[in-house]
């Protein structure tokens, strides 16, 4: 992925914290676009042939010893090129404009007033508009040949551009919600500059993915580790387009799902005729958790468990030379971008296949995000309780319950609140608008009243985040009517608790999960 025929952007990483989020946006409009380091070298990228290069913004300064440059040999490719914030100051300094510290930074919402006829980005639109910023330097005088087209009261030239050699500069940021005109300028760039038609939708991503499986795979076998999870589903159903019932799925069922969540994705996957092996394992990771407290030892048997399940069944399978797995292009990108075809992914934060299962990896996600993983399974007719799965741990609620031992009655506990939270965030239309949303049983104990008597039992706490990469995440704003519909169920309705209470911790500094 992309296939040669796809129209292709290349957004060269200068470190800046919303470097993803613009491959993303462009992605939004419609074509594909890359995530690669700065220092790319210009064979790579002729190689590609790009119709467009981007440069991210950055945390330096263009000034700083060692500080990322404007690749040299850039100018002199006949693509166009687009700098954002460090990326148009690297772009400005390298072409001989002037760049400097300015008296103080902006940061955030800015008043951006767009000069001359706005030039082909900025034409055409408000003449004073907002806009977001993060930097310190800023560009005071434009390089010969390129023309100011916007200013604000921090950057004397916020915007630049020279048509006649395709370079392009803007010190704003396009990608970010809170510039309004972002996705507009963005669109200008890919459509009126660079000659984008805009291919790049979840059809097209299916009808490439069949082909390059088909194609790698010819009439061998393949097998998938099934988590029930979106991502691992939307990659088996991709792969069972390509190849039918070469492919079979193995589903390790530790006993440490939600309510009803194993049954589920049984049925959903013998639905689309889908060969799956359902491996009932939950007596041997309930004996193996007896008595263990620690929350990393937890982690370390639920994951060694699920190995030796896997390659149990794995063994039982004649003929299957590849391995199928739901890599996300986030999960490259956190790994350094490098070509890691030979590494078998961590599954699901339960500890990693080993490397000796003598698989070549089929990956047909590893250059999407999770809302287009999204967008594909719907594409593929997954039904909505599969593809707006919430991110689930493989090690599951053996890591919600905190401080005690996994046992049945303290899972069966946890499913019946964590059922009673999805059914009033669904009735309240708000499932969607939420990263994540669960139950955490603490192992103590406090002291209640029900009825005529006093009660001690479990507390319960509701962990509710926004969130668009996991990266960062905050507590959610649940409406008290709610939060308070929620808590009296539970405390009605599930034996074993007298008390709920709500995480207002957000992400940094807290982690999303507790364990």
């Amino acid at each position: 992925m992309p296939s040669a025929t796809t129209e292709e952007v290349l957004v060269l990483d200068f470190g800046g914290q919303y470097s993803q989020l613009i491959a993303r946006r462009i992605r939004e409009c419609g074509v594909f676009a890359e995530l690669l380091p700065a220092k790319t070298p210009l064979a790579e990228i002729e190689r590609r042939r790009p119709k467009a290069v981007v440069l991210s913004g950055g945390p330096a300064s263009v000034h700083d010893p060692g500080a990322p440059e404007f690749p040299p040999d850039l100018a002199g490719l006949d693509v166009p090129v687009l700098g954002i914030c460090y990326g148009m100051q690297a772009m400005a300094k390298a072409m001989g404009g002037r760049v400097e510290a300015a008296e103080s930074g902006e940061f955030g919402r800015t008043e951006l007033t767009v000069t001359g006829d706005g030039g082909a980005l900025l034409g055409g639109l408000p003449q004073e508009q907002t806009c977001w910023m993060s930097h310190r330097d800023a560009v005071y005088e434009a390089p010969e040949g390129f023309v100011p087209i916007a200013s604000t009261p921090g950057s004397p030239v916020a915007a630049l551009e020279s048509a006649e050699r395709g370079m392009y500069g803007i010190q704003f940021h396009p990608e970010v919600v809170h510039t309004p005109f972002g996705t507009e300028v963005l669109t200008r760039f890919l459509r009126e500059v660079a000659g984008c038609v805009g291919q790049w939708s979840a059809a097209s991503i299916v009808t490439e993915q069949v082909a390059a499986i088909r194609e790698q795979v010819g009439e061998g076998k393949a097998i998938c580790g099934l988590s029930g999870g979106v991502d691992s589903s939307v990659a088996a159903k991709l792969v069972h387009e390509a190849i039918g019932d070469r492919l079979t799925c193995v589903f390790v069922d530790h006993g440490l799902m939600r309510l009803n969540e194993a049954e589920q994705v049984v049925e959903d996957f013998q639905h689309f005729g889908i060969p799956l092996v359902h491996v009932d394992a939950e007596e041997r990771f309930l004996s193996r958790l007896a008595g263990v407290t620690d929350p990393e030892t937890k982690r370390k048997i639920i994951g060694e468990e699920f190995i030796r399940v896997f390659e149990e069944e794995a063994a039982k399978i004649e003929g299957a030379d590849f391995l199928v797995q739901g890599t996300l292009y986030s999960d490259v990108i956190e790994s350094g971008g490098s070509d890691h075809a030979a590494t078998i992914k961590s599954h699901h934060n339960v500890g990693g296949l080993p490397e000796d299962l003598q698989f070549e990896l089929v990956e047909p996600l590893r250059m999407l995000f999770k809302d287009e993983v999204r967008a594909v399974g719907t594409e593929l007719e997954l039904p909505d309780r599969m593809v707006w799965r919430q991110p689930f741990p493989g090690p599951g609620l053996g890591i919600r319950i905190v401080g005690g031992e996994v046992n049945r009655e303290r899972l069966d506990i946890l499913r019946a609140a964590d059922q009673i939270l999805h059914e009033e965030v669904g009735g309240a239309n708000l499932y969607r608008e939420l990263w994540q949303f669960f139950c955490v049983l603490p192992v103590i104990r406090s002291v209640g009243v029900q009825g005529d008597g006093r009660t001690y039992a479990y507390p319960i706490v509701i962990r509710a985040v926004t969130s668009t990469d996991a990266m960062t995440a905050d507590w959610a704003r649940l409406p008290y009517e709610v939060l308070e519909k929620v808590s009296g169920r539970i405390i009605n309705e599930v034996a074993g608790v007298n008390r709920v209470a709500y995480d207002i911790t957000s992400k940094p500094p807290g982690t999303i999960e507790w364990e």
